[in-house]
């Protein structure tokens, strides 16, 4: 059992930066693979990043590819997403999820956290 929480989400302008941070509970977390997805506003929730257990594979959307960085710091249990040069299609409800593999879809994770709202303003 992994339990998630999000924190960092907030207003920003555009162009802007912010770091959201995914606290897991348990000590299984370094077996896992971490991923972010969104949600904007009346639109299905999409993948942005995933990261393998290891570190060592990760993947992003086209749409994120060079202003985001999907990281993790198992010491510290937290997975970190950094997101830069923010644009206000980035709006969205954040959302981070462990499963066992770093895919692009939903149905590959096991656990979820609540979401942080990302509010990017033009």
């Amino acid at each position: 059992q992994v339990q998630l929480v999000e924190s960092g989400g907030g207003l920003v302008q555009a162009g802007g930066s912010l770091r959201l941070s995914c606290a897991a509970s348990g000590r299984t977390f370094n077996t896992y693979a971490m991923g972010w997805f969104r949600q904007a506003p009346g639109k299905e929730r999409d993948f942005v990043a995933a990261i393998s257990w290891t570190g060592g594979n990760i993947n992003y959307a086209d749409s994120v590819k060079g202003r985001f960085t999907i990281s993790r710091d198992d010491a510290k249990n937290t997975l970190y997403l950094q997101m830069n040069s923010l644009k206000p299609e980035d709006t969205a409800v954040y959302y981070c999820a462990a499963g066992p593999r770093p895919a692009g879809v939903e149905y590959a994770y096991r656990y979820w956290g609540q979401g942080t709202q990302v509010t990017v303003s033009s």
